[in-house]
């Protein structure tokens, strides 16, 4: 910076850094917590099954500055990042995947059903749709302003649910955000085998707006969608965002039949790639902070006793 550039310029470059500095901070926590979550179940430290977010974590992250706190957020089976992002909780999370005190919900909902203020996850796809709907009602009656933000996949769409929640929230003008993360792949089969016509063409069915977002850089994510959720919030009117993202992980632990060509082209669109490039000093300081403190969270949720229900 030189002596005499304009102060609104370098408080400008000064905020601007920091922003990107908070994202990369989340990104690289949520990253190293997914990775962490395979290690450990392959160390036979959890139960049940985990579906990781690698890949698509910029999405959640993108959208948490855009949210307030009367907003209510439905995750799906691959939600560990959506609760990240909302509240910045990691040992809360892990304790309640690895069943272990303190969990999120004292250890009965493991890693896809969660239950917070403000957030409800599923694994049952398009299940949250409908909730997500009757809550914008609720939302819409005494909360004007919030919305109510579900999360699905392309392979949700195969749900009849998910149209009769749509039909509704357009009908009675809901305030309901469909967030659409479209990693191209339904647990094993594409995309393109399980899914005729668009997202765009089954949004216009309804009449209902529709943006396609196909970038790793978080920034510009926020700002293709913030007048969207600032209009759903006047209106009423619901809005389809679809996201462009690799699924970089299995489906569920280790059960990824992508060939490795496959594999290989969905890491060049891993936003990961996207900063080291642009930023490398920066990606390679914050990612050794955030691995330091993953670490750091699955050495103290590993020495916790097993998780009980609290007595009446």
């Amino acid at each position: 910076m030189t002596a005499n550039a304009p102060a609104a310029w370098e408080a400008s470059s000064d905020a601007k850094t920091q922003g990107l500095r908070s994202d990369l901070d989340l990104l690289l926590y949520i990253r190293h917590f997914e990775n962490a979550l395979l290690e450990l179940f392959s160390a036979g430290e959890l139960h049940g099954t985990t579906h990781t977010c690698l890949g698509q974590e910029h999405v959640p992250v993108a959208l948490a500055s855009l949210l307030r706190a009367e907003d209510f957020l439905f995750s799906n089976h691959r939600g560990h990042g959506h609760y990240l992002s909302r509240f910045r909780d990691g040992a809360g999370l892990l304790a309640e995947i690895m069943g272990r005190e303190g969990g999120v919900c004292h250890g009965v909902g493991g890693s896809q059903h969660l239950l917070r203020e403000g957030f409800l996850s599923t694994g049952v796809q398009g299940e949250s749709l409908p909730v997500a709907t009757g809550v914008a009602l609720h939302l819409k009656r005494h909360h004007p302003g919030a919305v109510s933000i579900a999360f699905i996949g392309d392979g949700t769409w195969g749900e009849g649910a998910v149209y009769e929640a749509l039909n509704m929230a357009a009908l009675w003008e809901l305030p309901v955000v469909v967030v659409v993360e479209n990693n191209g792949i339904a647990q094993s089969t594409p995309t393109t085998q399980h899914m005729a016509g668009t997202v765009a063409g089954r949004a216009a069915a309804f009449g209902l707006p529709h943006r396609r977002i196909d970038t790793p850089d978080v920034e510009e994510m926020r700002r293709l969608v913030r007048d969207d959720l600032a209009r759903v919030r006047v209106t009423n009117i619901p809005v389809v965002l679809e996201f462009c993202v690799p699924r970089l992980g299995p489906h569920s632990k280790g059960d990824d039949t992508r060939s490795p060509r496959e594999l290989a082209a969905a890491r060049t669109r891993d936003w990961y790639q996207y900063y080291r490039d642009a930023h490398p000093l920066l990606v390679e300081e914050i990612d050794r902070t955030q691995r330091a403190a993953v670490h750091a969270v699955v050495d103290e949720v590993r020495t916790r006793p097993p998780a009980r229900l609290p007595t009446r």
